[in-house]
């Protein structure tokens, strides 16, 4: 028997169509990130049943939830899922007892018994003081302690979160997140996170699934996301310069914008390859002159914006091709570097990760 979360689907909403196949073993959490309308919403309400599929399957612990040849579709109360959705949801006319006790009543617990299980995982989740409350009176910490209760409380096969910081402000985040990672930890089941935010998809889950324009772009862990991505989405979570082209030579490629030439390392692949470049913003060097170094690749251009974090910036170049380089604030105040200044940016071409397109 098939154990955690298999999806395999296809569904059409007005022009976009979404095409996914997700595969979670129980005990894993994966991270689904995407830009927006990338369909990552459209699929977290057809895995909880809300959506119909049109193709594929969903199968969780071996029970196939939906499968339209079959024409098999549970509907979303049959389905064994905790849900917490975007904004957490609560119901305002229940008391934060009886949100988590919902779940409990629609499997067919008596009011008492589910209450009182309830208030088990309220206390689990250190907000045992706050069951008499309406939503309206809880904090946003509080809020979120009492959704990720009430999506835990039915002992789902899957769990399923859907941007669970989004309601918090910044500073219940920190406590919110470790709160969250002890839950997902507890958890045995399959576990799928959607978020917008890349921190805290790394800090929270094990794989990293990319969503862009309704199809699974690209998949794996964080570290293989941030050496090698494969989209310019991608590309940027990981703050990354990716590059693409076609190997004219050993040691050159021929980018597929127009613009210009990169020189990689010459057993990176053979001519006629169609690769992807990455380089590490680190690892472009900045100067305000001419370098004189034995870099391969220069490239001149302006100052287009410099950003700042904590004690270093990253300077985006109108360079042909356009790159980012990472400097620390020393460096910017040494080198004299200004919006709208001219710079020669240095990329030496062992410090280049080429890959298959």
């Amino acid at each position: 028997m098939r154990s955690g979360l298999h999806a395999d689907l296809r569904l059409r909403r007005d022009a976009f169509t979404l095409e996914v196949q997700l595969d979670v073993p129980d005990g894993v959490t994966v991270a689904l990130l995407g830009p927006n309308g990338s369909g990552k919403s459209t699929l977290v309400s057809a895995l909880a049943g809300l959506l119909p599929i049109e193709g594929g399957e969903v199968v969780v612990g071996g029970h196939v939830w939906e499968r339209p040849s079959e024409r098999v579709r549970l509907a979303p109360r049959a389905r064994s899922i905790g849900v917490m959705f975007q904004g957490l949801l609560l119901f305002p006319a229940l008391t934060a007892l009886d949100n988590v006790a919902f779940g409990l009543r629609a499997q067919g617990l008596g009011r008492a018994e589910a209450r009182r299980r309830a208030a088990d995982h309220l206390a689990r989740f250190h907000v045992q003081d706050v069951g008499a409350k309406r939503p309206s009176e809880l904090s946003g910490g509080q809020a979120q302690r009492v959704a990720l209760a009430r999506a835990l409380a039915v002992e789902p096969a899957l769990l399923l979160l859907d941007e669970p910081m989004s309601a918090l402000d910044v500073a219940n985040r920190t406590e919110a997140r470790r709160t969250l990672k002890h839950a997902l930890a507890d958890f045995e089941g399959a576990k799928v996170i959607i978020t917008h935010n890349p921190l805290e998809a790394m800090a929270l889950t094990d794989r990293l699934v990319i969503l862009e324009g309704g199809r699974v772009t690209q998949q794996g862990s964080s570290s293989d996301m941030l050496r090698r991505p494969r989209s310019s989405y991608v590309a940027s979570l990981a703050g990354i310069n990716l590059l693409e082209g076609e190997v004219e030579s050993h040691g050159r490629l021929r980018l597929s914008d127009g613009r210009g030439r990169l020189a990689i390392p010459s057993d990176a692949a053979k001519a006629g390859d169609l690769v992807l470049a990455s380089i590490s913003p680190q690892a472009v060097t900045l100067s305000m002159t001419p370098p004189t170094s034995s870099a391969r690749n220069v490239f001149a251009g302006n100052v287009d914006a410099i950003e700042i974090f904590g004690q270093r910036a990253r300077v985006s170049l109108e360079t042909e091709p356009r790159l980012t380089a990472e400097v620390t604030l020393d460096a910017i105040e040494a080198l004299g570097i200004r919006q709208g200044a001219s710079a020669w940016a240095s990329v030496k071409a062992t410090q280049i990760e080429v890959y298959a397109a």
